[in-house]
């Protein structure tokens, strides 16, 4: 067995310019992974981005792509190639939605499942054919993949039907691409908590949700991220889900 080092291995990060993905990213690279940052219409953000990890003594490129159009992230991977084949992937790119039942229509429907689900398996599938080109099979993993989920996955809100669902989507999707990757590839998921506060939360609503949470805080980001590191550097963990959620769902 060889173990998969993470020194100037190629990372691929969908979603940096978030906060989540942005968090990450800088941790990949104090790691010393080389970073393939990826984002949709952030461009200034993935340019300060890239330039923190390239001041960090790493290599890194940001690469613009729409994930709910699936030409582009194949497109996405070829545009990267500088970079060499990544050996990980962390599929944080999502969007949040609320609505009512009664409120949800087919586009927009399309829209988050397109996002939230479809895109992370599919750059799964071109991160997995590339691998098996560059290293071919192997008895040993040479890849890793992470999902950011949500703790909505594992318990749903009202309002968020399209949301939750789309992310307990990509719980199951981890579990069985973690059984079809392995042995090459490890596949885990990382549910968070509560990061950021959505918009519209007033201060009432925001201590109802802390007084669910048994550490009484949100996440910080780099928690988040340091999660998706230990993920990464251990070679026997595959097909789980790590919450990092304060004790939310206990």
């Amino acid at each position: 067995m060889i173990p998969m080092e993470l020194k100037q291995v190629t990372a691929l990060v969908t979603g940096s310019t978030g906060r989540v993905g942005f968090s990450i990213a800088k941790a990949l690279a104090a790691a010393g992974c080389n970073c393939i940052c990826h984002y949709n219409t952030n461009k200034q953000r993935a340019a300060q981005l890239t330039e923190q990890i390239m001041n960090m003594q790493c290599k890194a490129c940001a690469v613009a792509a729409d994930l709910t159009e699936p030409e582009q992230i194949e497109q996405l991977f070829t545009r990267a190639a500088e970079l060499g084949t990544p050996q990980v992937l962390i599929n944080s790119a999502a969007v949040f939605s609320t609505q009512s039942l009664a409120e949800v229509t087919f586009q927009q429907a399309q829209r988050v499942f397109s996002l939230n689900l479809t895109a992370p398996i599919l750059t799964a599938r071109f991160f997995a054919e590339k691998l098996q080109r560059q290293f071919g099979r192997t008895s040993y993993a040479v890849g890793k993949i992470i999902n950011i989920a949500d703790i909505g996955a594992i318990r749903p809100w009202a309002q968020h039907c399209l949301y939750c669902s789309s992310k307990a989507g990509l719980i199951a999707a981890t579990k069985a691409l973690a059984k079809e990757l392995a042995p090459s590839v490890c596949v885990n998921a990382v549910a968070p908590g509560i990061v950021t506060w959505p918009e519209n939360f007033d201060q009432t609503q925001r201590n109802r949700q802390l007084s669910f949470i048994p550490l009484k805080r949100t996440a910080d980001p780099a928690e988040v991220a340091d999660a998706v590191i230990f993920l990464l550097k251990n070679d026997y963990i595959t097909g789980q889900v790590l919450n990092v959620d304060g004790g939310r769902c206990i």
